[in-house]
């Protein structure tokens, strides 16, 4: 499946157990050798009370992440396609935090990401970025020219930056209005992608703290376009977008 470009491989485990290793889930990642991806999503029966489903997320280097915007709503039309659910509007376990997505009229899925966190600003590797949790940590900073911004290079070194013990994604936007911006990510253990929903979402809500927007924020990247929008304060963020099926299949996975 994809959303907006960012592009999953999405693994039913309601009937049996997750047991996959970090090996195997680089194997079923590798855009040479496996099925290709940048994260890998799992579904899972809920855990505690109130719940839809457990949702978890693999980055394409293994390592499970809290968050995953794009992903919460190729889940939803996941376990729509898959029959698992005939409920419009989920209650979703995540590493991050519970969130709610819902399935729209037009075939869009909003998904209410929670509160954003902020931990202020800094200058990381020579340029200033503002701190935003959506769940899973971003470093967002302003650029004039997002086709010339160094987020092949830099990015790489924020992600691992000393300041970010366990990573963090970096987000460079362009602002075009108030209500327009364009944005990069380069996605913690998974590189630039063509879209990154949290990173949509943090840098909505960083542009208008610092008062260069205001909701709704329309994010374009290079994969499509998100809607955002963020009433301020312990408002809830909430993202709009598109999800796509792509193909279905059985692949057999071998020891790592």
């Amino acid at each position: 499946m994809h959303g907006a470009g960012n592009d999953f491989v999405v693994l039913d485990c309601t009937q049996k157990p997750f047991r996959l290793k970090r090996g195997q889930l680089r194997q079923i990642a590798d855009r040479h050798r496996g099925v290709g991806c940048d994260q890998i999503l799992v579904v899972e029966k809920p855990r505690a009370k109130g719940a839809d489903f457990g949702y978890r997320i693999f980055n394409a280097d293994g390592g499970e992440v809290e968050q995953c915007g794009n992903g919460a709503r190729c889940f939803v039309k996941f376990v729509h396609v898959r029959g698992l659910t005939r409920k419009r509007e989920l209650e979703v376990e995540t590493l991050g935090g519970r969130i709610r997505p819902r399935l729209e009229n037009d075939g869009e899925v909003t998904v209410d990401m929670g509160r954003p966190v902020f931990s202020g600003t800094e200058t990381v590797e020579g340029s200033k970025v503002m701190r935003v949790s959506i769940g899973n940590p971003h470093a967002v900073q302003v650029v004039s020219d997002l086709a010339a911004a160094p987020v092949t290079t830099q990015g790489p070194l924020i992600e691992r930056h000393a300041r970010f013990p366990e990573g963090v994604n970096a987000g460079y936007m362009q602002v075009l209005d108030r209500h327009r911006i364009k944005l990069r990510v380069w996605e913690r253990g998974a590189g630039e992608t063509l879209s990154c929903g949290t990173g949509a979402c943090a840098a909505a809500v960083a542009g208008i703290r610092q008062g260069l927007l205001d909701s709704p924020v329309r994010v374009e990247t290079r994969g499509g376009a998100l809607t955002i929008a963020w009433a301020g304060g312990d408002n809830a963020v909430t993202m709009k977008g598109p999800a796509e099926a792509v193909f279905d299949g059985t692949l057999e996975i071998t020891e790592p």
